[in-house]
């Protein structure tokens, strides 16, 4: 999976997830202040991201994520890390 893959999947589950306008999903977007999502939704977040990747996401990896593209990075970092 490459960075348009992870991108793409990520914008899809957002999408699907949140009902949220696809046109707003842009890596700079932010998940709170632009896509309105609050942390009860952060925590369904995480849920999909271990479902997506089959990786348990760290809590410390999560906190600081604050835009699109920060969820992103923590996707392909679980990805390319060793089981």
């Amino acid at each position: 999976m490459d960075t348009q893959d992870v991108f793409r999947t990520l914008k899809s589950t957002l999408v699907e997830q949140f009902e949220l306008d696809p046109a707003k999903i842009t890596p700079a977007a932010r998940l709170y202040e632009d896509l309105d999502l609050d942390s009860i939704d952060a925590v369904d977040l995480v849920i999909k991201l271990q479902e997506i990747t089959g990786r348990k996401v760290s809590p410390e990896d999560f906190k600081g994520a604050r835009t699109v593209g920060d969820i992103q990075h923590i996707i392909e970092k679980l990805i390319v890390a060793p089981q």
